[in-house]
């Protein structure tokens, strides 16, 4: 019997548990945490097959060993399974949201022969804990591998034990991963906190503010929202590019501030028109060889019911839905809802449905 031990068990530790059981309900899975409560609520609720207080003499018998707390906690781990006398074949995996701090832990353990992997699924919820875990959690999200010097044949082993997930699967190298997440998504969460609390203060004496605050600053600082524990410790591991995209960001800043105060209105335009062309262009056949979404954007009225009666026409089409969301553009009119598909073929079709019924589509990705 194949033996896995999932240490961790939060949003991302529980979400892998439940994929892994369901897609192969005969391995025996373990749960460690230091959470008492979540690792008793995972077993009651089948997510886990037993709890291990010691996750250093379960991970002697483990077959495959996932690491997925916060990266300073799996690079501690790392550390302490290469002091252990592991399976010979045993495959060590981790979640972490950065990458060049855990692959460089890693390394005394590959030297020993031990076979390590490095993930991260780009997925999670704006609910955390055991309790929000779900097998379909990262369903058509991509998912980083950095498999080092590891063997093709292990690469697929880990993703067959994954399969569940039904992920877009990435090879890249850490420091890819690191450039790539710290552009966009590390960068972009200290933007948006940054105006967040930079608004604050500008409106602090405004007796309305931030209740003003509609379709544009939402959408921009939706982010601003997130754990800032969490945040603190992930800049902390990618601090090198972070500053260097921040540095980067800031002299497009004080660029275009240098451009309004000279009122030079070729700059000006020219600064919005490239950013225009570039996020117009954020769709699937810009991106090569990479999997992608396909997007429909449609107007749909504020009354009752609109949101159903699309997604009911859908669902009688057999349309499968990857996403949804609703753009606040702003307060007291029509909104745009966003319809993500995972191929060309269901975005055509549902366009050709919708438009029929009545829907004008306003842009399509």
């Amino acid at each position: 019997m194949t033996t896995v031990l999932v240490k961790g068990i939060g949003l991302i530790g529980s979400s892998l548990a439940l994929a892994i059981k369901q897609a192969h309900p005969e391995m025996r899975v373990l749960g460690s945490d230091f959470d008492v409560a979540s690792l008793s609520y995972a077993q009651q609720q089948g997510i886990i097959d037993a709890a291990v207080k010691d996750w250093q003499a379960a991970a002697l018998q483990a077959d495959v060993i996932l690491l997925a707390g916060p990266v300073d906690v799996i690079v501690a781990d790392l550390k302490t399974l290469a002091t252990l006398t592991l399976k010979p074949n045993v495959l060590v995996t981790d979640v972490g949201s950065t990458k060049q701090q855990v692959v460089q832990a890693a390394q005394p353990l590959q030297q020993r022969g031990i076979n390590f992997i490095g993930g991260h699924p780009m997925a999670g919820s704006h609910k955390s804990g055991v309790t929000a875990g779900r097998a379909d959690l990262f369903e058509n999200a991509f998912y980083f591998l950095i498999p080092g010097h590891t063997s093709d044949t292990v690469v697929t082993q880990l993703q067959m034990l994954l399969s569940a997930t039904r992920v877009k699967w990435l090879t890249v190298t850490a420091r890819q991963h690191d450039r790539i997440v710290g552009q966009l998504s590390h960068l972009p969460h200290v933007v948006a906190a940054a105006l967040v609390n930079q608004t604050q203060q500008v409106l602090a004496d405004s007796p309305l503010g931030l209740r003003l605050a509609a379709g544009g600053f939402k959408s921009i600082t939706r982010i601003a929202s997130s754990d800032p524990t969490m945040w603190t410790a992930i800049l902390a591991t990618n601090a090198e590019l972070v500053t260097s995209e921040l540095q980067g960001y800031i002299d497009q800043l004080i660029d275009i501030k240098t451009a309004i105060t000279h009122q030079d209105a070729t700059r000006v335009h020219e600064f919005f028109a490239t950013a225009k062309v570039t996020r117009d262009r954020l769709g699937p056949e810009q991106l090569g060889g990479l999997p992608n979404f396909y997007d429909l954007f449609l107007n749909v009225p504020d009354q009752v019911g609109a949101i159903a009666d699309v997604t009911q026409r859908l669902a009688a089409a057999k349309l499968s839905l990857v996403n949804i969301h609703i753009l606040e553009i702003r307060e007291e009119i029509d909104g745009v809802l966003q319809l993500t598909f995972n191929d060309a073929v269901a975005q055509n079709e549902a366009a050709t449905l919708l438009t029929t019924a009545g829907y004008r589509i306003v842009r399509r990705n």
